[in-house]
């Protein structure tokens, strides 16, 4: 088969090898779509993965094509999602249904073979049916889509909360879709590229709610839109020191602030800044990954049920489609940022 093969920083091949072979309780999926995660990048480029070679690639879908001893046969053929997080089983987190706290977890595309490639083995634990309404690169979404959620369940704002979302990348405009559709009507949004303003007007919303901070002195856009009061919960989705204070120093006392933008360097807080935790009795708050527990109240269920309704469109926010084979352009697009981009698909 054909694959991305990462054989250390920066040495990324299309490459043909061996088509794996599903083991006990392992279902082998043909990909059929598969989406660049931002971080996929460094994982590539700058800080290579956990072993060598490697073949990157956890946000996707495809059929069930071969099936691993133990495994019902009704999956063959089935069309899935795929939870790339695979639990250890038997660590606290774990034995309180917790996967995606696990302390010993494996994780498809990072620390095991992923899906840059036409085949991926996948244990049937992680699988979930597909609906007819849903297509592979929605499927292929049900990771970020779900990482979305994740967040905004934990701290659930209401529909009369005024809700900041600082960082308008994937998951901030995913988180932006999701708040919408639950009927949180006042949302904020801060983002610093011309292509973000275009995707929150493609979403529906107004002018009004967005906020260039190359062009805008932020708080005081938020003083503004809340009567100097700030907002009841802020996301903070890009990982950045400046991005965290703004966060802190802006949320209403008694609000709420979610972080879940990866870090770029170590996070500090000044004093002040700090301070407004204290006095102002905020909740401050982070989340990683999502809920996958084969029930229909966890986060990717919540997810797929909103997709199959069409309650959420998250195909408007793909701006590139690569065949297997070009899908190096679509890893440079993203390191060099030579082209604006949301989510970069790859369809085999």
């Amino acid at each position: 088969m054909k694959a991305w093969v990462l054989h250390d920083i920066g040495s990324l091949k299309l490459e043909d090898v061996q088509k794996p072979v599903p083991g006990k309780q392992e279902v082998l999926v043909r990909v059929k779509a598969a989406g660049i995660c931002g971080s996929d990048i460094p994982r590539i480029y700058q800080n290579g993965a956990y072993s060598h070679p490697l073949i990157p690639g956890h946000e996707f879908s495809g059929i069930a094509a071969e099936l691993g001893e133990g495994v019902d046969e009704s999956w063959l053929g089935q069309r899935v999602g795929v939870f790339p997080l695979i639990p250890c089983g038997t660590c606290m987190s774990c034995k309180r249904k917790l996967y995606e706290m696990c302390r010993n977890y494996s994780y498809i595309g990072s620390r095991r073979d992923g899906a840059f490639a036409e085949y991926v083995t996948v244990p049937v634990s992680n699988l979930l049916p597909l609906p007819d309404a849903v297509s592979f690169e929605e499927a292929a979404m049900l990771e970020p889509m779900a990482v979305a959620v994740h967040a905004m369940r934990r701290v659930c704002p209401s529909g009369t909360d005024t809700v900041a979302i600082c960082g308008l990348g994937t998951i901030g405009l995913l988180l932006t879709m999701f708040l919408a559709e639950a009927g949180v009507q006042n949302l904020l949004l801060i983002g610093n590229k011309d292509f973000q303003e275009q995707a929150v007007k493609n979403l529906g919303l107004p002018d009004a709610v967005y906020c260039d901070s190359r062009r805008e002195n932020v708080p005081q856009w938020i003083a503004e839109h809340t009567n100097g009061s700030g907002v009841d919960v802020f996301f903070e989705c890009v990982g950045r020191n400046e991005t965290y204070a703004l966060a802190v120093q802006n949320t209403a006392p008694l609000g709420k602030v979610l972080l879940m933008g990866n870090p770029f360097a170590d996070m500090h807080l000044p004093r002040d800044i700090y301070w407004k935790i204290l006095r102002n009795q905020l909740t401050v708050t982070g989340t990683w990954n999502s809920t996958f527990v084969q029930e229909a109240d966890d986060d990717w269920h919540y997810v797929l049920e909103r997709l199959a309704e069409k309650r959420v469109a998250p195909a408007e926010l793909i701006t590139h489609r690569f065949s297997v084979d070009g899908l190096e352009r679509g890893f440079h697009i993203m390191r060099d940022k030579t082209e604006d981009y949301v989510k970069i698909m790859g369809t085999f």
